[in-house]
């Protein structure tokens, strides 16, 4: 039981340094990155005559309460030339008839090459209101299929992959597309930052009031959120060794992705499994390429509100990150591969896949000892403390960046419960996710492929 326990303890110590040289790298690039904003405005992009065009595609599967606000945020971008595709995957509520009284759409024939496999499509509808929108009915076959849809009928050498109930910042195109005008041969897509827009107001698709919700849980996923992306993503992006661009907002060059075989509907990890499938078809023909995160381009989309669609939700993400590292472990510790196979894969797989295994685990055992009177109390406490501070302080830490670069919640009040959330979510929030991602691991094992239906509120109304 000793050896046990400090094993364990010797586990998390490991991954608390590394967490903290990532949060070191983040910190240091997000300065970086304010530094150099100052010299690429958005308003300078907008202006360019070299910025490229993009086909924005919106997979939407039973989203009628929020794919018009979405759509309605995307005809107000800042963006000099852009088309806008939704593709409604067979959806079984009133999502079709939304879109159609909303925008006015109106059957109409169109020639396309179907470059990537999909269930068939029913039908091509455009809008006598907005020109460059395009609506795609086709049969149900997930959001990887709808994706590849929407793939074929796109005109525009860059594509935007992004959720139906998500709502872009007016700026957010124009800065997410900043490092394809400083490199465009060499870069393979960029990724933006994922918000709640839960307790936000909204309002003929823009947010008109960022608050924080009212709800404990909500808050939880925002602090999440802030630490996942700002102070891990920003560092993978820095060593050019993202794995991860959210299937919530990201761009990618649409010659890469036809090339690689277009989105993979045999997993529930699409996006994830993409981006590590780029990685492994560039990096093998020696080609230059960089994946990049921007922390200040926003796409704000609606996060669970109840456990029961939480747990759904990140047991998907949690089967979704396995199934992807499984399929590409040839790339782990493969020195071809560079940063991803010398420390992306170990990282992802043994911490990232693996930590919500070891701390229930952990868990389980010091439960165990206390029952049968074998705990080695002094291991217990280090254990716990260990897990309890490390995740106070990367959560203050990923706050502090947001306070420093972003500032999208300025009211003094969200500030501090914001803090207090980074404190409280570490007294059960986060041993729920470890063992609901435990049970993922089980379900995954059992070969489910179950995709889990996201309930949706919709969005306030201001």
């Amino acid at each position: 039981m000793k050896i046990l326990s400090s094993s364990i303890i010797l586990y998390f110590l490991g991954v608390s340094v590394v967490y903290l040289i990532m949060f070191a790298v983040s910190f240091w690039a997000i300065i970086r990155h304010q530094l150099r904003a100052r010299f690429a405005t958005p308003q300078e992009i907008l202006k360019a005559r070299i910025t490229p065009p993009v086909s924005v595609l919106l997979p939407a599967y039973n989203e009628e309460k929020g794919v018009v606000d979405s759509v309605l945020s995307l005809r107000k971008l800042s963006y000099p030339e852009f088309e806008i595709i939704v593709i409604n995957d067979g959806s079984k509520d009133k999502t079709m008839a939304a879109l159609t009284e909303r925008f006015k759409l109106r059957k109409t024939k169109r020639i396309y090459h179907k470059m990537l496999p999909s269930k068939d499509v029913r039908g091509i509808y455009r809008s006598a209101e907005v020109a460059n929108l395009v609506v795609i009915d086709k049969e149900n076959g997930g959001k990887a299929d709808a994706l590849n849809a929407g793939i074929n009928f796109s005109t525009y050498p860059l594509i935007c992959s992004l959720d139906a109930d998500s709502i872009l910042e007016n700026e957010a195109l124009l800065r997410v597309i900043h490092p394809f005008m400083e490199a465009y041969v060499e870069t393979a897509a960029t990724g933006g930052i994922v918000r709640a827009v839960n307790g936000c107001r909204v309002r003929q698709g823009e947010i008109s009031d960022a608050s924080l919700s009212k709800r404990w849980l909500v808050r939880f996923q925002i602090v999440e959120y802030l630490r996942a992306f700002l102070s891990g993503r920003l560092g993978w992006s820095k060593m050019n060794a993202l794995l991860i661009i959210s299937g919530a907002f990201g761009i990618f060059k649409k010659e890469a992705v036809l090339e690689a075989g277009g989105y993979r509907t045999d997993t529930v990890g699409e996006d994830m499994e993409l981006v590590v499938r780029l990685h492994q078809l560039l990096s093998k023909k020696k080609q230059r390429y960089r994946f990049h995160f921007m922390p200040d381009p926003v796409c704000w989309t609606e996060v669970p509100e109840s456990w029961r669609v939480l747990s759904r939700q990140r047991n998907r993400w949690q089967r979704g990150l396995s199934e992807s590292l499984a399929a590409h472990i040839g790339m782990l510790f493969n020195p071809r591969h560079g940063w991803i196979g010398l420390v992306a894969m170990p990282y992802f797989i043994f911490v990232e896949a693996l930590s919500p295994l070891v701390e229930a685990f952990g868990y389980a055992v010091f439960l165990a000892g206390a029952l049968t009177g074998t705990i080695n109390w002094e291991s217990f406490g280090i254990f716990f403390s260990l897990a309890i501070l490390i995740g106070i302080l990367l959560s203050l830490l990923a706050i502090l960046i947001e306070e420093v670069s972003m500032e999208r919640y300025p009211k003094l009040l969200d500030l501090g419960r914001l803090i207090a959330t980074g404190i409280l979510e570490n007294f059960g929030y986060r041993q729920a996710l470890a063992f609901i991602r435990t049970r993922a691991l089980w379900d995954l094992a059992r070969g489910s492929k179950n995709w889990g239906d996201m309930e949706r509120r919709g969005m306030a109304k201001a």
